[in-house]
């Protein structure tokens, strides 16, 4: 199979640097878009509805522009998701969650999140002193749980019916990669 053939069956897909320019972009998925699909899998039972302005949501985004914790997913050149990574205290323990979401649910289940979390993780690792990588998801989020499993990620806390969403109970399950984990 050719390069070009292959590149057309597999996009590129890269994890950027978060610019002022994509605080717009960032606030109509996070605040203008009405009833978005991605809030239904990214923690929706915590149920918070953000009616920022724009300019208030820019404020309290564009000091973490430059921090590097905060990052773009983009396919073939194309904002579609965002990443994002924390220091759980006492800082300097080694110890990072990350985050990731893709907006466009037409994106999911093309391995596109798989590839992101797969770039951030090794980001993370490269950047920071991490020893240790969670992520924490529900019990619900299947395609999430699969996506880090595939990465290897493994789970490693499991809080029995912590979440209510839709009327029914759900698991919050925390998923772990030690540094000397990755390939």
């Amino acid at each position: 199979m050719t390069t070009r053939l292959k590149r057309l069956l597999i996009p590129q897909v890269d994890v950027i640097p978060l610019v002022e320019d994509d605080l717009i972009w960032l606030w109509h998925w996070n605040v203008e878009a009405v009833d978005p699909e991605w809030k239904k899998w990214d923690g929706p039972y915590f149920g918070d509805q953000d009616d920022r302005s724009y300019s208030e949501f820019a404020h309290d985004w564009r000091p973490r522009v430059r921090s590097g914790d905060r990052a773009i997913i983009t396919v073939e050149g194309h904002r579609c998701g965002f990443v994002n990574r924390f220091e759980i205290e006492p800082a300097g323990g080694g110890w990072w969650e990350l985050g990731l979401v893709i907006f466009e649910p037409r994106l999911w289940g093309q391995g596109i999140g798989r590839r992101a979390l797969s770039s951030w993780t090794r980001q993370t690792f490269q950047e920071t002193d991490a020893h240790v990588l969670t992520l924490t998801t529900w019990s619900g989020n299947t395609r999430m749980m699969r996506c880090a499993e595939q990465l290897g990620y493994t789970v490693s806390a499991r809080i029995p019916e912590a979440r209510s969403w839709n009327g029914r109970r759900w698991d919050s399950i925390t998923m772990s990669l030690l540094r000397n984990q990755i390939a």
